[in-house]
């Protein structure tokens, strides 16, 4: 069982670092919650889970972690960066992640230049291609 008010001081932390070196306030920031898994068949029904409720899921990779073989991924959204809205998502995937027997190891982001003269997710601006995007590719 997680702790909520240890997780929303850690994330309010993290946002006033990154608006104190000078992050964009106002920027849309691509939000990774970190997970692991030991059972790569129960990791991978855990992001079928989130893919569900409209999170994206990276590609799972193999770690080596004190002598234990992992399995990692990033549970990832593009919004604001808000506490609020980060502890809306942990609320929803924290019992996701603790069914599975997952490990939440927390959350990070990317420090995003208010200055920057392009984005750099490109014209739209959007860091997840649209389904029709795909559709072209092919």
């Amino acid at each position: 069982m997680h702790d909520l008010q240890q997780l929303r001081q850690e994330t309010d932390e993290i946002i006033a670092n990154l608006l104190n070196d000078g992050s964009d306030p106002d920027a849309l920031y691509i939000i990774e919650h970190h997970i692991a898994h030991r059972d790569f068949d129960k990791l991978e029904k855990l992001v079928v889970d989130a893919y569900k409720l409209g999170y994206e899921i990276s590609e799972a990779e193999e770690v080596e972690e004190n002598g234990k073989l992992l399995f990692v991924c990033d549970i990832v959204s593009e919004i604001a960066l808000n506490a609020d809205l980060i502890a809306a998502q942990q609320k929803e995937l924290l019992p996701l992640i603790e069914k599975a027997g997952a490990e939440y190891e927390g959350w990070g982001t990317y420090f995003e230049d208010p200055n920057a003269e392009e984005d750099e997710y490109g014209e739209d601006g959007e860091f997840f291609p649209d389904e029709d995007d795909f559709d072209d590719e092919h």
